[in-house]
């Protein structure tokens, strides 16, 4: 049996929060938390196949132009060399996320440094690493372009309503500012690797990958071969943050060699290769400009970004995309380009977009509520428009003033004082503050959901959990839904033989999927109620039994001696269009910035956020929880550096690349308003996973100002940039 849902209308049924069991929306460990803890839970590069080789990518060590010669004789009579792989199929990134087919595959062809070429088999990973470093290429080299202001443009992706000069020529007060923000990688803890292994024509790749969907038909379209024989098991995810969204060099690599040698081959990156071949976040030169009136309410916004891309990619960092509908104002500039430069290709990494452009709009807003004497609260709650500027499409539900109120009272923003007001020996102490917003969207799921006689149920999927919390949040909903324990529940994910699921990506995963179990689980509910003769609507299930009017009876008595099984089908619709979806919140940050250094320390923070139904309190509040630290990063400390000779990037390990780390990062809070969002999904949530990053750096650079005046438009704030403003 198969239950289908298209959201062509709002979910105004509320029906979970009828149901009795009361654990979805509560605070639930994740049921595979003791095995990743105990070190039980089996990740892509641990997997013990047996007679399995080892490979390492030869990598390309010219900015531009074509290989020549690639001399393996050396390489291959190293001990322990089984082969040299120089494939034609092999791919010089990761394919885009959701692309559904094979990315670039260059052949001779070399677009930046770093770009895999080849692959060295061994018998171990030492001897093929030693072997990959003995690999002589020779390039004919051509100039490439490095910095994005050399760089060759796209044609400009622009949109214009009303007038923008006009209204910044009358306005009584106009910001006019430009900000630059630095590259970014996902820097997921754990590395890219894979195993491939043959069984005549049918592979099974065991790889660390976020959208198996998308990902088997990408790595079957790069191999030339039919999808159907492709099996992906990605059980657990050591983190994705976007950087394994779509199938990876050392996946075709792996499978290339695997069937080329006759035996499983394991491909796992190391760090540096991570950094240099896997997909960045652009950096970014943005543009505001801000027409208000003399009280405050904005009647124009101009947003204009210039991001870099490699040759021939499709994806552009949208660094505007919330622009268009977060704040009122009816004359408009949004503006996005593309710079082609020959370096890592860039990507989707965690809340693409929003991440970058939310935060300088934010700080730009913050300028403006300087040049009115506003209060920057007051400010942004005066400017959130009714209905969506210029379209006039109204919104779903959105509880931004409320986010916006109920954090600067618990935040205590009226004791917020004039800018370098307050200091306690070297340190400037100042507070800042910035909204949060992030598109929302839902995918295609389908989660097969069966109820045992003994009265467990099982909920089937390939879609992931890259540490979101996906096996608790679809258990709760299959728990929730069913009247059943937790513990009788167990959910499987991550394999391409199960039903498709839209992969982790896009903060879609748990409003898509789960809908989709929600909906096999209504089915099981209705096939009970049959069963009893009675309306499914009276129907109470809990604790493993069917309660209706005077008759108590135990599921698996119901059930019989055969499983009832219901595969749930969710899809976008009509509400996709009908109105704006988005998720909101609010940041309030205390910083205490140092006169004499310029260092800036992050000395507590608040977040509060809104995005529908919460499914899991614990997971949400997590996911909420790393989106603040990340924006302390993009604030502070995160930024790729790239060699200005050959554009290769310079600081390639977590040992350069600064993430925040325990000093960094102070006691942070999280709180989740109560909201229902029937135009999102039938189970009214909606994407919560990007939002806590999106806008959050610029709460941070809004506090360095408010607490020493130094105005950072050039992120991250690391200490010299500051303490060249400071007095």
């Amino acid at each position: 049996m198969n239950v289908h849902v298209q959201m062509n209308e709002p979910a105004r049924d509320n029906r979970l929060d009828d149901m009795a069991q009361g654990v979805l929306g509560t605070a639930q460990d994740r049921p595979e938390g003791r095995l990743k803890v105990t070190g039980q839970a089996t990740y892509a590069h641990e997997w013990n196949v047996p007679n399995q080789a080892h490979g390492v990518l030869v990598r390309a060590t010219c900015t531009k132009g074509r290989i020549v010669t690639l001399d393996a004789e050396a390489a291959k009579a190293l001990p322990g060399v089984i082969a040299v792989i120089t494939d034609k199929r092999l791919i010089m990134n990761p394919a885009q996320g959701t692309a559904n087919a094979a990315p670039n595959q260059p052949g001779d062809e070399v677009r930046y440094l770093g770009q895999p070429i080849a692959l060295v088999v061994a018998e171990t990973f030492e001897e093929a690493r030693h072997a990959a470093q003995n690999v002589h290429v020779e390039f004919a080299e051509e100039p490439g372009a490095i910095d994005m202001d050399a760089a060759p443009l796209d044609d400009p992706d622009l949109t214009e309503d009303g007038d923008l000069d006009a209204a910044m020529e009358n306005a009584a007060h106009t910001v006019d500012v430009a900000y630059t923000t630095a590259g970014h990688a996902a820097a997921a803890m754990e590395p890219h690797a894979s195993i491939a292994s043959w069984e005549g024509d049918r592979l099974t790749l065991r790889g660390s990958y976020q959208m198996l969907k998308y990902n088997r038909n990408e790595l079957a379209d790069s191999l030339g071969v039919d999808p159907a024989n492709v099996q992906i098991l990605s059980p657990y995810v050591g983190g994705g943050f976007g950087s394994k969204l779509g199938i990876g060099p050392e996946a075709v690599a792996a499978a290339i060699a695997a069937k080329e040698v006759g035996r499983p081959v394991n491909v796992t990156m190391t760090r540096q290769q991570v950094f240099d071949s896997v997909l960045r976040r652009s950096e970014t030169r943005q543009r505001i400009r801000l027409a208000a009136t003399a009280d405050g309410v904005l009647t124009g916004i101009g947003h204009e970004a210039l991001v870099t891309q490699a040759p021939e990619e499709a994806f552009s960092e949208p660094v505007t995309q919330a622009t268009p509908w977060l704040y009122r104002g009816e004359n408009r500039v949004i503006r996005e380009q593309v710079a082609r430069i020959n370096a890592t290709p860039a990507g989707s990494v965690r809340a693409p977009g929003e991440a970058v452009g939310i935060p300088t709009l934010e700080a730009a807003m913050d300028e403006l509520a300087e040049t009115l004497g506003m209060d920057p609260v007051e400010l942004r709650l005066k400017n959130i428009p009714e209905t969506e500027p210029v379209t006039g499409k109204p919104y779903s539900s959105r509880l931004l003033a409320e986010c916006l109120t109920a954090g600067a009272e618990r935040f205590g923003w009226s004791d917020r004082t004039a800018p370098k007001a307050r200091r306690e020996g070297e340190w400037y102490v100042g507070m800042g503050m910035a909204t949060a917003a992030r598109v929302n969207m839902v995918m295609e799921a389908e989660a097969r959901v069966s109820l045992a006689p003994d009265g467990t149920a099982t909920v089937e999927t390939d879609m992931t959990d890259i540490g979101t919390g996906t096996y608790a949040i679809l258990t709760q909903i299959a728990a929730e839904s069913l009247g059943l324990p937790m513990a009788s529940v167990t959910t499987k994910l991550g394999d391409t033989d199960l039903p498709p699921g839209p992969g982790s990506g896009g903060s879609w995963g748990a409003s898509t999927s789960g809908s989709a179990v929600y909906l096999a689980c209504t089915g099981i509910r209705e096939q009970l109620a049959e069963r009893l003769g009675v309306d499914e609507t009276s129907l109470t299930l809990k604790d493993g039994m069917a309660i209706a009017g005077n008759r108590k009876v135990p599921l698996g008595e119901i059930v019989g001696n055969e499983a009832i099984t219901v595969t749930g089908h969710m899809e976008a619709g009509d509400t996709d269009e009908a109105v704006r979806q988005a998720s909101y919140g609010a940041y309030f940050c205390e910083v205490a910035v140092n006169a004499v250094t310029g260092e800036t320390r992050v000395r507590r923070m608040l977040g509060v956020f809104s995005a529908g139904r919460i499914l899991n309190a614990k997971t949400a509040r997590s996911q909420c929880l790393g989106g603040l630290t990340w924006g302390i990063g993009i604030a502070l400390t995160e930024e790729l550096a790239r060699d200005p000779r050959d554009g290769h990037i310079v600081n390639r390990d977590l040992g350069e690349y600064h993430v925040p780390v325990n000093a960094d990062v102070p006691q942070l809070d999280v709180v989740l308003l109560d909201e229902r969002d029937p135009w999102a999904c039938p189970i009214q949530s909606k994407g919560i996973g990007e939002l806590g990053l999106c806008g959050a750096a610029g709460a941070v650079a809004n506090a360095i100002y408010n607490a020493c005046g130094v105005r950072i438009r050039d992120w991250p704030a690391t200490p010299d940039k500051v303490m060249a403003g400071l007095d």
